[in-house]
């Protein structure tokens, strides 16, 4: 049992983790850290990465802070030679950075629709590539490993009000799936997978409910949230539940997990 126990700790490692200054991001560094990783956080606001990366060493644990455009392959290319040559290596990805954006279809401008795909889409599709090029034999790092991708349950389910980031979510979901059976093809020994999480009760999470009413979905805002409440038979996620998952699959515990989906939903796509 104790060696079981031991395939869920991530002592010796290095992790990657994108928008991680506060929110989702945040606890799952301080998850990973808490089980022995080296965490970088990475974000496009430097100031708040720098001082949640200094609360994880003031707790004990070893964190960097690294500012990064995840839209920007020079960031990209950046970050991962900066991780590698900082921290000796590179064996966790976590592209958490994400934008959510509610309109409905008919009244959402191009350039938004376009913006909310070059965050969520193309900035997971920049870390894969950069990423695996380290982490693969032969790479800068060479260790093989773990790649997590936060997706939504928004990426498996359409959701009203939420066209362009149920699309930007839904295309996550299969690039993960792509991604996991390619790298295994080459031999690359890098898992893939994608996270699935509903509303989670974050500053995000409280903009897409309150987005619902402004845009007409619902009378007003309380309504909002009772219906909110409703989808979810287990209430509402926290980001603890969200960082657990995260760890799970970065570890070696899920060595056999490959391409897949874990849904977070607290039981709302079960229905």
């Amino acid at each position: 049992m104790k060696e079981l126990l031991s395939t869920f700790g991530l002592s010796g490692k290095v992790a990657l983790i994108t928008g991680a200054a506060c929110g989702l991001g945040a606890q799952a560094a301080e998850a990973l850290a808490r089980a022995g990783a080296r965490v970088v956080i990475s974000d496009i606001l430097p100031e708040v990465a720098q001082e949640t990366a200094a609360g994880i060493r003031e707790q004990g644990g070893q964190a960097l802070a690294l500012k990064h455009d995840v839209t920007q392959e020079s960031d990209w290319q950046a970050v991962v030679a900066e991780v590698v040559e900082a921290c000796g290596g590179l064996d966790v990805l976590v592209n958490n950075a994400g934008i959510e954006q509610v309109g409905l279809i008919t009244e959402t401008r191009l350039e938004d629709f376009q913006r909310v795909h070059e965050i969520n889409v193309s900035g997971v599709f920049l870390g894969l590539k950069h990423a695996s090029r380290a982490m693969r034999p032969g790479g800068a790092a060479g260790r093989g490993g773990a790649i997590v991708n936060l997706s939504s349950v928004a990426g498996m389910v359409g959701v009203p009000g939420l066209g362009s980031y149920c699309s930007s979510k839904g295309a996550v979901r299969l690039l993960t799936k792509a991604a996991a059976v390619e790298f295994a093809a080459l031999g690359y020994g890098i898992r893939v997978n994608s996270l699935h999480p509903a509303i989670v009760k974050t500053e995000l999470g409280a903009n897409v409910v309150r987005g619902f009413a402004d845009v007409g979905l619902v009378a007003d805002e309380a309504q909002a949230e009772s219906l909110v409440q409703s989808m979810h038979p287990l209430g509402y996620g926290q980001p603890r539940d969200v960082a657990s998952a995260i760890l799970y699959l970065a570890s070696d515990a899920a060595c056999w997990i490959n391409g897949t989906e874990l849904v977070l939903d607290g039981g709302l796509s079960a229905r």
